[in-house]
């Protein structure tokens, strides 16, 4: 497989636990190439280009890969966005993407992938997704469409849309699977402009509905990352009342408890928002500080908090191995907060690539026992 917006490698990981190699990646964030690269190391067989996608050249890319994975920049369609869409000086990479897939021709990968924030599916009204399936169709590629959120595997809330091309599709199923296509994405099988299916999958595990605390990095109550007194009582102070009968209900706990928390404006002002569940929210980029997110410790009267670790920024993406020895800490929370999770990736790969590729979903794609397909 190759992979575009290839990040810190989070879904070669993913893949890779599939049963995929990789074989190329791209990337134009040295920091971003910086973690890859020490955690991938440089190997044989694998050449990893750094810099904007707008000057790779279909020459540069592999031509027997069976798989071209896309997690192309989301920040048009987030709604932490300005929402500009795929037209969006970042989201817009992706049509870059698509141009090196036309310009490999014949030899262009039978699979490919697409993975964005769920926005894409109203960015512009629906326009933007609309115009991202016609473009995979008019390179052949028949198109199905699918949400998982990382809940499913993992203590974080972090939907994300996946839009898988094939260029020999399996048949299409009449079953909607409401867990991976939820009903803001039906409206793309009923459109007869666009060639789609819906491969026959396994329903995905159930959100989870705990499980932060298990991940939490222990450290004691006089590391100096816990914030001071004047700092944590500046915290308290700015929650709703709300938010802070919730603080107070859970500081009387006998046990320590863990939440998460984000620093949001209301109203021009700028606030703490507590979760009130086991779970974290969607861990997003560092940039700004504003996005960051914290830990609250409460239990025995006590409140503390802290900001999240690279640590538990990996463990939440399903990384917990992942080597930081040299990432710098808002390095490694960016390089998180823009990945997709481990988990999900490497169910997809299992569940609907792999078996797509082996022609076990239906029509067989092609022979691919020159790829060493694991």
């Amino acid at each position: 497989m190759i992979e575009f917006f290839a990040g810190i490698g989070l879904a070669r990981i993913g893949l890779e636990g599939a049963g995929f190699a990789a074989s190329w990646a791209n990337d134009y964030e040295p920091s971003k190439q910086q973690m890859y690269l020490a955690h991938f190391g440089e190997k044989r067989g694998h050449t990893f280009v750094l810099g904007d996608i707008a000057a790779v050249s279909a020459w540069d890319l592999p031509t027997d890969a069976a798989l071209a994975w896309a997690s192309s920049p989301c920040t048009d369609l987030s709604l932490a966005g300005a929402r500009a869409g795929l037209a969006g000086a970042a989201s817009g990479t992706f049509w870059h993407f698509i141009r090196l897939l036309e310009n490999l021709n014949d030899k262009r990968p039978p699979v490919v992938v697409l993975e964005n924030v769920t926005g894409l599916a109203t960015s512009h009204g629906g326009d933007d997704l609309y115009a991202a399936i016609s473009a995979f169709n008019q390179l052949g590629y028949s198109v199905d469409v699918l949400a998982i959120d990382a809940r499913r595997f993992l203590p974080q809330s972090r939907p994300r849309m996946f839009v898988i091309g094939a260029l020999n599709p399996p048949e299409d199923s009449a079953e909607s699977n409401p867990d991976l296509r939820p009903e803001y994405l039906q409206w793309v099988y009923g459109d007869s402009r666009l060639r789609t299916h819906r491969a026959r999958l396994p329903a995905p595990p159930a959100p989870l509905t705990s499980g932060l605390s298990s991940l939490i990095e222990e450290m004691p109550d006089a590391d100096e990352r816990w914030w001071d007194d004047h700092r944590t009582a500046r915290f308290a102070s700015s929650l709703s009342p709300m938010q802070t009968e919730r603080i107070n209900e859970l500081r009387r706990s006998r046990k320590i408890l863990y939440r998460t928390a984000y620093r949001r404006t209301r109203g021009g002002i700028p606030m703490w928002e507590v979760r009130a569940d086991d779970i974290s929210g969607c861990l997003r980029t560092a940039r700004g500080g504003s996005s960051k997110q914290a830990i609250v410790r409460l239990g025995g009267e006590r409140l503390q908090v802290r900001w999240m670790t690279p640590l538990e920024y990996a463990r939440l993406m399903g990384a917990a191995d992942y080597n930081l020895r040299t990432a710098g800490t808002n390095q490694a929370l960016f390089g998180f907060g823009d990945a997709v999770a481990v988990p999900v990736v490497k169910w997809l790969g299992t569940h609907y690539l792999i078996p797509l590729l082996r022609g076990e979903l239906g029509t067989p794609t092609t022979d691919f026992e020159h790829l060493s397909v694991k």
